[in-house]
């Protein structure tokens, strides 16, 4: 009779890059299974976890990242790695190219980051639907206001601890404020002064995934010795948008970003920014620069929950454009920018100009001056 070898005894003799080589034989089944006296064994789910070494995992992610796996496979690849020799069976069976889908926001759409679509998912097979939840929100928000790459993964590059050897230098850091792919990926271009075909680029999205791999396995490891607490806490502006649009009023968003997507397309462009500080009263304070030439920030203040319109009058009284249309605010101090076009994106004349605020019986109107 042929005697099979399996897949865990085979890892556990092999090299981490031949683990990252070969840790992917071709059942693809999710459910696994093994026949043994004609019986069927079937492994429930949630599925076995056990402590993983944490920067073990990191190395893993970034050298699956760097050898076919991209981000989303690479971070589940790196955990089921990890648990194929921790655990064993049912994880010998799991092929990490179920999750190749999500590299690049999802087959490079720039959603959803791939690795926190390939942790999530780890996550969602170890735990049940209601332990899952706060374990993926704690990932997700640590990647949202994390600077990434993290010091960690830059001291292991600079070090000479990956397996893949690419780019070895410090790389710059960005906090993406978001869970997409599109906005981490090109405010860290903006920042580092790099394109997305760069190898630093590259690097940096690899790192990151050893980055996703190594915190999902944190977070795991603390759950299941009963430690982990979660550490998340929505910002200021997603408990704004909330405030309008949640349960409580409008009750028509669910979201743990801010509205500035939503709104920045659903006027014109225009995104109207929180810029701190308390309101007390209404108020409409008077653009900056005055005289401008071509765009003025416009601040206006709400001391309680109120719908608020900002328009642009010419100086016939004529309607040239509006910058807030009639929206909900929650108490504070906000700032929209006009560009000097009209509501068609057209360039208005120098001239002078008045910026009127309605908010409930409150109206303010200030005079701009526009020169060319």
């Amino acid at each position: 009779m042929e005697q099979n070898v399996t897949r865990k005894d085979f890892l556990t003799k092999a090299s981490k890059a031949a683990v990252g080589l070969t840790a992917v034989a071709g059942i693809s089944s999710l459910v696994t299974t093994a026949n043994t006296q004609a019986k069927t064994i079937v492994t429930p789910w949630p599925w076995p976890y056990a402590q993983l070494d944490v920067e073990a995992v990191r190395i893993q992610g970034h050298y699956l990242y760097w050898n076919d796996k991209d981000c989303a496979a690479g971070v589940f690849g790196a955990l089921v790695n990890a648990l194929v020799t921790t655990v064993g069976d049912p994880w010998t069976n799991m092929p990490m190219e179920v999750m190749l889908f999500g590299r690049g926001g999802g087959n490079a759409w720039g959603t959803l980051c791939g690795c926190l679509n390939g942790g999530a998912a780890l996550i969602s097979l170890v735990t049940t639907k209601a332990q899952s939840g706060a374990l993926i929100n704690e990932l997700w928000g640590w990647y949202s206001q994390a600077e990434l790459p993290t010091d960690q993964a830059n001291q292991v590059a600079i070090n000479g601890q990956y397996l893949v050897h690419n780019y070895d230098q410090d790389l710059p850091q960005n906090i993406s404020g978001s869970p997409l792919c599109h906005t981490s990926v090109t405010e860290w271009c903006i920042v580092s002064g790099k394109k997305v075909s760069d190898v630093e680029r590259k690097e940096r999205c690899a790192r990151i995934t050893g980055d996703v791999a190594a915190k999902c396995a944190e977070i795991l490891n603390a759950f299941f010795a009963g430690s982990f607490v979660s550490t998340y806490v929505d910002p200021a502006a997603v408990t704004a948008c909330l405030s309008c649009h949640g349960s409580a009023l409008n009750n028509n968003v669910m979201t743990k970003m801010d509205c500035t997507p939503c709104h920045a397309t659903a006027h014109g462009g225009l995104a109207v920014e929180p810029v701190g500080g308390i309101a007390t009263t209404f108020a409409l304070s008077q653009n900056y620069p005055n005289p401008f030439n071509p765009s003025t920030k416009i601040q206006f203040s709400v001391p309680q929950m109120e719908k608020v319109k900002v328009e642009i009058y010419d100086i016939q009284g004529s309607l040239i454009k509006t910058l807030v249309d009639y929206d909900l605010y929650q108490q504070g101090n906000y700032e929209v920018m006009w560009d000097g076009t009209d509501n068609n994106g057209k360039r208005v004349s120098s001239g002078i100009y008045f910026t009127k605020m309605q908010a409930g019986k409150f109206a303010q109107t200030k005079k701009m001056n526009l020169v060319k």
